[in-house]
C-alpha cells in the first residue's frame, strides 16, 4: 500500500480535529477516537457546542438508554428546529453557488436563501399544508430543491425525498409508503441539451398534488392537471416565518434505502441526524467557515441532505452544478466556484480517467476530495488526487440509517488511496467472522448508541431489521449493518462489499430481489439471481444476472438488451447489466434460499 498523501504540521494544526485534540491534550489521533467513544456524553456535548447547534430549550442530558441501547433517547427534553442551525453565518455570506448548463455562475447570500425559505414555508401554509403533513421532493439538486427542503423542515413538515432518476413505478412505491400531501418537481430535467420528462413521471406515479417548477422554454408550457400548480403561482411574497419548534425525535425527512426484500426501507431522520452529518463534515472532511462544498448528488440519496447540513451548519457554501458531472464544464464549475471539498462516487472518477476530460484544469482551491457509495479503485483514485495537485481523498462509508459514516479517513493521518484510516469519531464497530468471533476480516456490527442512528422504520419492524438475532460483543448489544471490511496491518480498513443481498450500483443501494422481481417478468426467464461483483483491482461493482431459461426464444444479444430495457424502465436507468449468464439451476440452501454468495464467488473466480 502506497501512501498517497501525508499531512504537513501546518495542515494538522489548522484542522478541526487538532483543535479538539489540543483541548484534551491528545497527541495521538487514535487516543482521541477512543476518548470519543468511551466518553460519548462529553464528545457529543462539545461537538454540539463546536457546531453551534441552536436550541429553543436545551437538553437535560446527551442521551438516555433506560429503554435499552436499541432505543436511545438523544437530547431528552430539548426543543429545537435543526434549520435554525443552518443560518448562523453573516447575512451577506454566500450560502449557495450554482450554475445551470451553458450559463454563468450565480450566487445567493445567506439572507437571500433565508428569505426564499421563509417564502416557501408561508406558501405551504397558503396551500393548506399543515404542521405534520408530509411533502415530497422529486427533482434535481437545485437552489429551489435545497430551499424547499429547508422550508419544509422549518415549517414542521417531514420531507419525502425521491431521486429524479426513478421510474414512475419506483416513485409510486415511495409515494404509497410515505403518503405526502404534495410533490415538488420540475416540468422537465435539462441534461446535455436533452429535455427529460419529470412532471409526467410524477403524474404517472399518481401524486395527489404537484407543484411544478418551470425550467423549459417560456413558450413551451406543459399542461398541468387541474389539481396542480406552477411554482410561480404557488410562491407568496411574505418572507418572514417563525420556525416550528419540536422535540429532537420529530421526523424531518423520510429517505429510502433498499434492504434485502423487495420494498425499499423508509428511514425517518429526526432533528439529531443533521448533528451526525455536520459532525462528520466538521471533523473528517475538515469543513470550515466560508469553505465551498460540492457533491454531485440528489436529495433522494442521503448525501443530498448530508450536503445541506454538513455545509450550512458548518457555515460553508453549497456548490451546485445543474448538469451531469462527467464533462469539462463541470470541472470548470469546480474551478470557478473555488470548491474546497469535492465529493464523488467512484463511477464518476472512472469516467474522468478514461476520458481525460478534467486534465489541465486548475483545482488548487480543493483541500480534499471525498468518496462514498461504491468501492473505489486505488489506481483511479491516485489519478484523482493528482488532478488537484496531490490532495487527500476522504474515503467515507456509512448508510442512510446512520445519517453519516461509520468508517472514514481524516486529514490528520497519512492518506492511502481507496483505504479508510479510522472508525468515525463518536462511532464504534466490531468485525465478526462466520462464527461471530472478532476478526480482522468479517461482517461489520455497530456498537450503539451512536448519534444519528435510526430508531424507527415506517414500513418495517426496526428491531427485527437491525437487532434481532445479532450476537453480542463483550456483553454489548450489536446492531446489524451488512457491510464487510478488512482490517489491514496498519489498522486501516478496506471495504469488501456487502455480506447480504443488497448491492451498491452507481452509488445507489438496491436489493437483489428488487432487480430479480423485474427481470423475472421477461418471457424467457423462469427465475433469476442478481449479484454485484467487484472488478479485479477493486472499483465500482458491476451487475451480473444469472437466470434459468423458460423458453429458447431470442438470441443472447436480444436477451441482454431486454434485461437492460426492463431495468431502465421499471427501476432505474443507472442500473446497467454487465453480463447475463444462463445456468441450469440456481444454487440453494436446504431451506430453498438462493445462494447468491456462491454465484459471486464462481463469477469472481472466472474473471
Amino acid at each position: 500500500m502506497q501512501i498517497l498523501w501525508k499531512p504537513t504540521n501546518e495542515i494538522i494544526k489548522q484542522s478541526n480535529i487538532y483543535k479538539m485534540m489540543q483541548k484534551h491534550q491528545f497527541v495521538n489521533y487514535i487516543d482521541f477516537w477512543k476518548w470519543s467513544v468511551t466518553n460519548k456524553e462529553d464528545f457529543w456535548r462539545e461537538t454540539i457546542e463546536n457546531l453551534g447547534i441552536n436550541f429553543d430549550k436545551k437538553y437535560t442530558k446527551i442521551y438516555d438508554v433506560s429503554k435499552g441501547v436499541e432505543q436511545p433517547n438523544w437530547l431528552p427534553n430539548a426543543q429545537l428546529n435543526c434549520i435554525d442551525s443552518c443560518f448562523q453565518n453573516k447575512d451577506d455570506a454566500t450560502a449557495v453557488i450554482f450554475q445551470k448548463e451553458g450559463e454563468s455562475i450565480q450566487k445567493i447570500t445567506q439572507k437571500e436563501l433565508q428569505n426564499l425559505v421563509n417564502q416557501i414555508a408561508n406558501s405551504l401554509r397558503n396551500l393548506g399544508i399543515e404542521k405534520g403533513d408530509a411533502i415530497a421532493i422529486d427533482m434535481p439538486m437545485t437552489l429551489e430543491a435545497v430551499a424547499i427542503y429547508l422550508a419544509g423542515i422549518k415549517a414542521g413538515n417531514p420531507i419525502v425525498t425521491i431521486a429524479d432518476s426513478f421510474t414512475p413505478n419506483e416513485i409510486a412505491v415511495r409515494l404509497k409508503i410515505a403518503n405526502p400531501k404534495v410533490v415538488f418537481t420540475q416540468d422537465v430535467q435539462l441534461r446535455a441539451g436533452k429535455k427529460l420528462p419529470l412532471y409526467d413521471k410524477v403524474v404517472a406515479a399518481k401524486a395527489k398534488k404537484i407543484v411544478a417548477i418551470k425550467v423549459n422554454d417560456k413558450n413551451q408550457e406543459i399542461k398541468l392537471r387541474n389539481e396542480d400548480v406552477y411554482w410561480n403561482d404557488f410562491l407568496v411574497e411574505h418572507n418572514q416565518f417563525k420556525s416550528v419548534i419540536q422535540s429532537p425525535e420529530e421526523v424531518i425527512t423520510i429517505l429510502f434505502s433498499s434492504g434485502t426484500t423487495g420494498e425499499p426501507k423508509a428511514i425517518p431522520w429526526n432533528h439529531t441526524t443533521p448533528i451526525k452529518g455536520a459532525s462528520d463534515g466538521y471533523y473528517h472532511h475538515d469543513i470550515h467557515k466560508n469553505d465551498v462544498v460540492c457533491w454531485p448528488t440528489n436529495l433522494g440519496w442521503m448525501m443530498g441532505p448530508w450536503l445541506v447540513f454538513a455545509a450550512l451548519i458548518n457555515k460553508a457554501s453549497i456548490a451546485l452544478y445543474y448538469g451531469a458531472p462527467i464533462g469539462k464544464e463541470f470541472g470548470e464549475f469546480v474551478r470557478d466556484a473555488k470548491v474546497t471539498m469535492l465529493g464523488l462516487v467512484p463511477s464518476i472518477v472512472k469516467h474522468w480517467k478514461n476520458s481525460k476530460c478534467m486534465e489541465g484544469l486548475d483545482w488548487n482551491t480543493i483541500k480534499c476530495f471525498s468518496s462514498t457509495g461504491e468501492v473505489s479503485n486505488a489506481e483511479e483514485y491516485t489519478y484523482l488526487s493528482k488532478l488537484a495537485n496531490n490532495k487527500p481523498i476522504i474515503e467515507y462509508c456509512g448508510g442512510t440509517e446512520i445519517g453519516g459514516g461509520y468508517v472514514t479517513s481524516t486529514i490528520v493521518q497519512p492518506n492511502i488511496a481507496s483505504i479508510f484510516s479510522t472508525q468515525a469519531l463518536g462511532t464504534e464497530f466490531v468485525l465478526l467472522d462466520e462464527n461471530n468471533k472478532p476478526s480482522n476480516r468479517g461482517e461489520l456490527f455497530l456498537i450503539p448508541p451512536i448519534m444519528g442512528l435510526s430508531n424507527t422504520l415506517l414500513n418495517r419492524d426496526h428491531y427485527k431489521v437491525y437487532f434481532e438475532g445479532t450476537p453480542t460483543y463483550k456483553g454489548q448489544v450489536l446492531r446489524r449493518h451488512g457491510d464487510q471490511l478488512d482490517t489491514l496491518a496498519n489498522n486501516y480498513y478496506k471495504a469488501q462489499g456487502r455480506t447480504d443481498d443488497a448491492m451498491n450500483l452507481g452509488g445507489i443501494k438496491v436489493s437483489s430481489i428488487q432487480i430479480e422481481t423485474v427481470i423475472n417478468k421477461l418471457d424467457f426467464i423462469k427465475e433469476s439471481a442478481a449479484i454485484a461483483v467487484s472488478p479485479k483491482g477493486g472499483g465500482p461493482s458491476i451487475l451480473v444476472v444469472y437466470y434459468v431459461e423458460k423458453t429458447t426464444e431470442f438470441t443472447e444479444e436480444e436477451r441482454l438488451k431486454m434485461c437492460k430495457n426492463v431495468i431502465r424502465k421499471q427501476l432505474n436507468p443507472l442500473f446497467k447489466v454487465t453480463n447475463l449468464i444462463k445456468i441450469a439451476i440456481l444454487p440453494r440452501t436446504a431451506s430453498s434460499k438462493v445462494m447468491r454468495k456462491n454465484l459471486r464467488a464462481t463469477y469472481e473466480n472466472n474473471m
